[in-house]
């Protein structure tokens, strides 16, 4: 069945999420919200254009509509057919890219776990050396799917740093929060931001949450990320060593390479960016869009695969037997101390403590569209996106949220009934009602 793009959710007696207009019971034949997903996919393919489907929604309201369209199309059969057992994938064997770090905690665990297996999969997830490899393995169909950095589907979808636009989604989110600034020794007593003129730093890709988020820091205490410091593309595998050969002052880099520098005495944690925005994304399972039509069942069962090893992934009980899997040489290949603290959320900070914090990686599998919204209003303020867009459409099309949705349902996890939330970001409220007018309101834009 052909993906939904869907505006807010909205509560419904069928227990599934449909666009404002859209109110169903639950079908009489028993199919529930699989009914109901079949009736939405008619109801959009006779009414493409958005717009005009709400239109008419607002105008007949859904029952008279699918009542009047249920006299030429078989709506029944096609209850009945999606209301069966999952079908066999059209593709078993499946290749995934990944970058070893803990936000890819989920596409690795699955592997030695068993998720993929569950699901009817046979998945080969392979170490990859850094985000522009990913790229462009997955843009060459190298890989069936892959682990991405939020922003990178936005930016290919746009035809943002590459040669044409190509259709690429977020499937899901892999993690929240996961991620720090980390300074070299030397640095301990520059805490303030201020002093920090002319220091090198290093983010793992130019299209990243980690470059966005000590860009906003950045300029939020008055340094122009442009012209006082230098910020340079590092693949995370390697920013240890560039902090210890003194090539960088710090970086805004994901886990465990934040431990592993305190592990290695080279560098301390300042500030976790759960501070920035909690509950902030940055990795994602990321597929071509085109994977959504031509191989659902194929979809459906990673989809499934992924959600579920992000729930269990993010039970806290569940975090030191995963640090254990993940750890591994042809996986993270760091000490299981080291991935562990990560997880657990007890560390050593660098600076002589021992850290509490628990939360300070998470796994939630939900792409919110406000996510996506925020990220494009960065792309435009720091000057990769040249154009004006419109937010909420880019961020529909391309962070799949109703697809998440459903995945997340069937193993009982809770949906959230809109795709938007306003969010804080260092100390700014983020309204995705007018992302415009955030983007005006902030400092140091190009």
């Amino acid at each position: 069945m052909a993906r939904l793009t869907r505006t807010p959710f909205a509560p419904c007696g069928c227990a599934a999420p449909h666009e404002p207009g859209f109110a169903c019971a639950a079908p009489a034949d028993g199919t529930g919200a699989h009914g109901a997903a079949v009736d939405e996919a008619v109801l959009r393919a006779v009414f493409p254009d958005g717009p005009t489907r709400r239109a008419m929604l607002g105008r007949f309201g859904a029952a008279t509509l699918m009542a009047a369209i249920g006299g030429v199309f078989p709506m029944g059969h096609a209850r009945e057919a999606l209301a069966q057992a999952p079908a066999a994938p059209e593709k078993r064997d499946l290749k995934i890219g990944f970058i070893p770090i803990t936000c890819a905690t989920p596409i690795i665990m699955a592997h030695p776990m068993g998720f993929y297996a569950r699901h009817g999969l046979n998945v080969e997830v392979i170490r990859t050396a850094g985000w522009a490899v990913i790229r462009d393995r997955a843009l060459a169909r190298e890989y069936d799917a892959a682990h991405m950095l939020a922003p990178m589907p936005l930016a290919i979808s746009l035809g943002v740093g590459v040669a044409n636009p190509i259709p690429w989604a977020v499937a899901a989110i892999e993690n929240t929060n996961g991620q720090a600034i980390t300074l070299a020794m030397k640095h301990r007593e520059k805490r303030d931001p201020k002093d920090w003129k002319g220091f090198r730093f290093a983010v793992p890709f130019d299209f990243s949450m980690h470059n966005y988020l000590l860009r906003d820091y950045l300029a939020a205490h008055g340094i122009d990320p442009d012209r006082d410091v230098q910020i340079r593309a590092v693949p995370p595998p390697e920013m240890v060593a560039n902090l210890r050969a003194d090539n960088i002052d710090g970086y805004l880099g994901p886990d465990p390479f934040n431990q592993r520098a305190v592990f290695d005495g080279v560098g301390f944690i300042h500030v976790l960016t759960k501070e920035f925005w909690d509950g902030h994304p940055c990795c994602a399972f990321a597929v071509p869009r085109e994977m959504v039509q031509s191989m659902p069942n194929t979809f459906a069962a990673l989809m499934r695969a992924i959600v579920e090893a992000t729930a269990h992934a993010n039970k806290p009980e569940n975090r030191r037997e995963v640090a254990q899997a993940i750890a591994a040489q042809n996986y993270l290949n760091q000490p299981p101390t080291v991935v562990e603290q990560v997880l657990t959320g007890t560390f050593a900070d660098g600076l002589g403590r021992v850290q509490r914090v628990p939360d300070r990686i998470g796994f939630d599998p939900f792409p919110w569209h406000s996510m996506a919204m925020w990220i494009l209003t960065q792309m435009r303020r720091w000057g990769q996106l040249t154009r004006d867009v419109d937010y909420r459409a880019v961020a529909e099309q391309v962070f799949l949220a109703l697809d998440a949705g459903r995945a997340m349902r069937e193993v009982g996890l809770p949906v959230p009934e809109s795709t938007v939330r306003e969010h804080v970001i260092g100390g700014r409220r983020f309204d995705p009602a007018d992302p415009a007018g955030y983007l005006a309101s902030l400092p140091m834009r190009r």
